[in-house]
């Protein structure tokens, strides 16, 4: 049976966003079955691209403007080059890129059978000295290896239970089509009041109701990331309740948003100066946002440290 042709990617339009999908993950999980639904879908796909060269491959993408859709494949074959990858991440989530991180992982037990099944070695498989078994060791060292990756990740998939039939239509079904891929991304920046409002804000929370710890000696020299400053202000019952209605009001409005094709969120958090608690509730939202499914970023305007 002769192979099916596969759609080819779509073309941007001039000046059209570029979504950037970067899969990585465990050997053994499944990338290279994914990697060809994102093709199939679609998207130009790349297959172990050196991490040295995203930026440089990302910015030529850009310029030729052929391709609206890119996905890549970035992993354990890179070595300690990979300890890079989130140092890169960062840069390009401040880029104007839509990117998500997509990590896939499995079971050991799992990942063990696979690799017996193929015949090939794992990637960091030695033969230790203590006879522990070569794939099961080399798994265990990746995971740690991948760690800090896996924890930026946009989503962690576990393919343990699905074999490539099913590992193709949940990628197809849940992922691209339902709109997890691409999604919206979301900034929260705190701010000064005294030094204007941020001029790309989209929603902006004024937080100058709350005690102010600039007022406590103790308390002015440090910022509202610290422990001390953020137990002042969450020692408050106020803080509680405008955290949990801002809380049900952003997990309200950002599904609208998607739905509606809307790209960025940028939600301001103001104080007077930027410094506590302004900078306090943008963390806070944070890791609201973050158990809400979401995965933004943070910048403090006027802090200094």
């Amino acid at each position: 049976m002769p192979a099916r042709p596969r759609p080819r990617a779509r073309a941007a339009s001039p000046g059209g966003e570029l979504h950037l999908v970067i899969i990585t993950g465990l050997s053994g999980s499944g990338k290279g079955s994914v990697v060809k639904v994102f093709e199939d879908s679609g998207y130009y796909c790349v297959d172990n691209l050196p991490v040295g060269l995203l930026r440089r491959f990302i910015e030529l993408v850009r310029q030729t403007g052929e391709f609206q859709r890119v996905a890549c494949v970035v992993d354990i074959r890179e070595g300690h080059r990979l300890e890079t990858l989130p140092k890169q991440m960062a840069e390009l989530r401040r880029a104007p890129v839509r990117l998500t991180l997509l990590f896939l992982e499995a079971s050991d037990d799992v990942i063990m059978r696979r690799f017996s099944e193929t015949r090939r070695p794992h990637p960091l498989a030695r033969r230790p000295s203590d006879g522990v078994n070569r794939v099961r060791a080399g798994i265990r060292a990746e995971r740690r290896a991948l760690a800090k990756i896996r924890a930026d990740a946009d989503l962690v998939i576990d393919t343990s239970k699905f074999n490539v039939h099913e590992l193709r239509a949940f990628i197809q079904e849940r992922v691209i089509q339902s709109g997890l891929v691409p999604g919206l991304r979301v900034a929260l920046t705190s701010f000064g009041f005294r030094n204007g409002l941020p001029s790309d804000a989209d929603l902006v929370f004024d937080v100058r109701f709350l005690p102010n710890p600039n007022y406590i000696p103790s308390l002015r020299e440090h910022s509202g990331r610290d422990p001390k400053v953020a137990a002042y202000i969450r020692s408050f019952p106020q803080t509680q309740e405008f955290l949990q209605r801002v809380r049900d009001l952003l997990a309200y409005l950002i599904p609208l948003y998607t739905k509606e094709g809307k790209s960025y969120l940028n939600i301001a958090v103001g104080c007077t100066g930027g410094r506590h608690r302004s900078v306090f509730i943008a963390e806070a939202l944070r890791r609201e946002l973050r158990r809400l499914g979401f995965r933004p970023s943070v910048e403090h305007r006027d802090l200094r440290s």
